[in-house]
């Protein structure tokens, strides 16, 4: 298992357990897990052409959403005057990450604090760490947050998976409940019914059991989101014609930092720990 730069003009590194098993990650650009290879396969969607125009968002890989998942329904700052609105997904995906290798674990921590650039949006002194475990057929996450400020902390907390697909028609979900909410639309809806609908476009969020699931009938596999309470929430979003979709594990809902609800308060000089897993199961 070695870790090593892989692309030094994009500032992208390859951590890699073997030849067929590796992923990549980008620290200036918000710790983004760029690409996970697993048994040879590419796993995750990645548009490599529009991560080179630093002027756009990243669309691939597995972003992180921090301190809020979503946006807020307001045009101010919940922080009061002197403070910028918080952008949607927070800004954790737009600043760099510091980040360190463990070789006795084997894992990689991508790691942000505090920041003359976080303090525009968000008046708390914090550290977030994500350990990532690599694994045959398995991306392991443990996240930590820090509160180092003298009051209660609110956070949110997402992973945003782009993973590959064949076609939305080779898609079958397994492990969703029966109703979800349309986010587009504001309304609770089947489930079933709004997944049929993938490949039109969806943006889906769900109450799951702490599991997520679904195969792919061509490229004969199953991928397996397991991210229990409290980051059991479930994002199912698709933008075709791109072949790919996300499958997104938060801890809280849109708005939570307005409505309080599902948000999470970390108390002075304490911390918050989640975890979650991805499954990668070939299929005969």
């Amino acid at each position: 298992m070695k870790l090593k730069l892989s692309n030094k003009e994009h500032g992208i590194y390859v951590f890699q357990l073997d030849k067929k098993n590796y992923i990549k990650f980008c620290p200036e650009r918000g710790g983004v897990i760029t690409n996970w290879v697993s048994d040879g396969n590419e796993i995750l969607y990645f548009d490599e052409k529009r991560f080179m125009d630093k002027t756009k968002s990243i669309r691939g890989g597995i972003p992180i959403l921090f301190p809020i998942c979503g946006n807020l329904n307001t045009s101010s700052s919940v922080f009061g005057y002197g403070y910028s609105q918080l952008p949607q997904h927070g800004f954790a995906r737009d600043v760099q990450w510091q980040y360190s290798f463990n070789e006795n674990e084997k894992s990689l921590s991508l790691i942000l604090n505090e920041s003359k650039k976080t303090k525009n949006f968000y008046p708390f002194d914090f550290e977030l760490k994500i350990e990532v475990t690599l694994k045959i057929n398995c991306l392991e996450f443990v996240i930590t947050i820090f509160n180092k400020t003298d009051t209660d902390m609110p956070i949110n907390f997402g992973l945003h998976p782009y993973f590959n697909i064949s076609d939305f028609k080779n898609l079958e979900f397994i492990d969703n409940p029966l109703n979800c909410q349309n986010q587009e639309r504001n309304i609770i809806s089947n489930t079933l019914d709004e997944l049929n609908k993938i490949n039109l476009g969806v943006d889906l969020l769900m109450y799951t059991s702490g599991r997520s699931s679904f195969r792919d009938k061509i490229f004969k596999r199953q991928v397996t989101l397991n991210h229990p309470f409290p980051f059991d929430l479930g994002v199912i979003w698709s933008d075709p014609p791109r072949r790919m979709i996300c499958l997104e594990p938060w801890t809280s809902p849109r708005n939570a930092f307005i409505d309080g609800f599902r948000n999470i308060m970390i108390p002075s000089n304490d911390n918050q720990t989640f975890d979650a897993s991805i499954q990668i199961k070939s299929l005969n």
